[in-house]
């Protein structure tokens, strides 16, 4: 019996809060919003300050560095990921301080350990959209 085609995988739609960040992924760049009055970064992208609640959002590019906080190996994927498994999800402490979730590529789930260091990638999805993911960093 044949397998049936993987789904593709889903695309993220920028909003009005998310465009300058899929924008910047899509030169290869990861960007954050931070706050200047509380010196923190944010991630996911949002209106206002999650310490703060104030509109003054600065968007400053990341480093894209960062160890593995904690993390997942995925043996039954979401859709658009059937032919992917097992991979792994991970929550990766940026070096600004800031922790985002993104697939972990370019290791064996075996061989993966949190506070591994890891520099962001992209994998394009569409015309308009790069998606992020981290791989090992030996740099």
């Amino acid at each position: 019996m044949n397998k049936p085609a993987p789904k593709p995988r889903p695309v993220p739609r920028p909003t009005e809060n998310t465009r300058f960040f899929w924008d910047a992924a899509r030169r290869g760049r990861l960007a954050l919003q931070y706050d200047p009055d509380a010196g923190r970064y944010q991630f996911w992208p949002r209106a206002i300050s999650t310490a703060t609640g104030r509109r003054n959002l600065e968007w400053r590019e990341a480093s894209g560095r960062g160890m593995v906080y904690s993390y997942t190996v995925t043996h039954v994927p979401t859709a658009g990921f059937e032919d992917r498994t097992p991979y792994i999800v991970g929550l990766i402490e940026l070096d600004e301080k800031v922790r985002i979730i993104g697939n972990i590529v370019g290791v064996a789930p075996g061989d993966v350990a949190i506070g591994m260091r890891v520099r962001v990638v992209f994998e394009t999805l569409s015309d308009d959209i790069d998606y992020f993911a981290f791989e090992p960093d030996s740099g």
